[in-house]
């Protein structure tokens, strides 16, 4: 990996990282709705013409039953299910319950495409199942007041991102990644609007939750996209996803910093495990016998 590649991997993580406190700051403001219409639909703006000036619009339409499902279950479900969740739990253990998506993945590599894992995906499929327990474990309350809905809500946005890694590699690796950023947001926007318009807040947002809004769009998903796939092309999907590791770290930092969130141990013991069995999964720990790739 070159001190570039490095650069803009630790860069990634850290913008990521603060797409968790833009939610929590903006989201009690806004609503999940009004927020994730605000998301998309700027992120849409920034990246749309950046496609159209190179690759015109021939190539969206030709996808475009593919790019709208793409932004169902790319933006509009996981984008709207993480606000929900950043109401009322901590940027920190959203992001690591975020981190999940990689198992996931494989879990509907396994049920959908009838992928096949080595035993050393299974162990760490194992490990991250262990793992979600003991990260979720005393949180699953749903009792009113409890975060037992926001869980589940982050944890249904991860598989909805795992699938979606899926269905675009097998229904759009014809269209470039920007295309499919770019249509995706486009799709999900249209999606999302009438929800945005008819949950729109009765009173009017701070500056500070329309700053965040607009820096969670601009800075950590259309800037964002464009920097991953940049890694993606330079060292690959797989590689690449593991920028998912540091993501909490940041998150984390940040949620204690600016909102003075409290980072707990069995936040990072199920964090941890979480992350060993990512890693076994994606093949980022060393084996021996070669590994079929999901």
């Amino acid at each position: 990996m070159s001190q570039r590649d490095a650069f803009d991997f630790v860069l990634l993580s850290a913008i990521w990282g603060t797409s968790f406190l833009f939610m929590r700051v903006s989201a009690p403001e806004f609503g999940p709705f009004a927020l994730i219409g605000l998301r998309a639909g700027i992120a849409a703006c920034c990246l749309l013409p950046l496609f159209l000036l190179h690759e015109g619009v021939a190539p969206l339409a030709a996808h475009a039953p593919a790019l709208t499902t793409v932004g169902l279950v790319n933006c509009v479900i996981p984008f709207t299910l993480l606000a929900y969740a950043a109401l009322s739990l901590t940027a920190g253990f959203t992001a690591l319950l975020n981190a999940t998506t990689p198992l996931w993945a494989a879990v509907v590599g396994v049920f959908w495409l009838g992928a096949t894992l080595t035993r050393r995906q299974w162990i760490g499929l194992a490990l991250g199942v262990i793992g979600m327990v003991v990260l979720t474990w005393g949180k699953v309350d749903f009792k009113p007041g409890g975060t037992g809905l926001a869980v589940v809500a982050a944890l249904i946005a991860t598989l909805s991102y795992g699938f979606s890694n899926h269905f675009t590699k097998k229904n759009l690796s014809a269209l470039s990644p920007l295309g499919v950023a770019a249509g995706s947001q486009a799709a999900g926007a249209v999606m999302i609007l009438p929800f945005a318009i008819y949950f729109w807040p009765e009173t009017p947002p701070s500056m500070r939750a329309w700053l965040a809004a607009i820096s969670l769009a601009v800075l950590a998903t259309a800037f964002a996209l464009v920097l991953y796939f940049r890694l993606i092309s330079q060292l690959g999907g797989q590689k690449a996803s593991a920028v998912t590791f540091l993501i909490p770290v940041f998150a984390a930092a940040f949620g204690a910093l600016f909102l003075g969130e409290a980072v707990t141990l069995p936040m990072w013991t199920g964090g941890l495990i979480v992350v060993a069995g990512t890693a076994l999964i994606l093949g980022l720990i060393p084996s021996k016998t070669p590994r079929k790739q999901l």
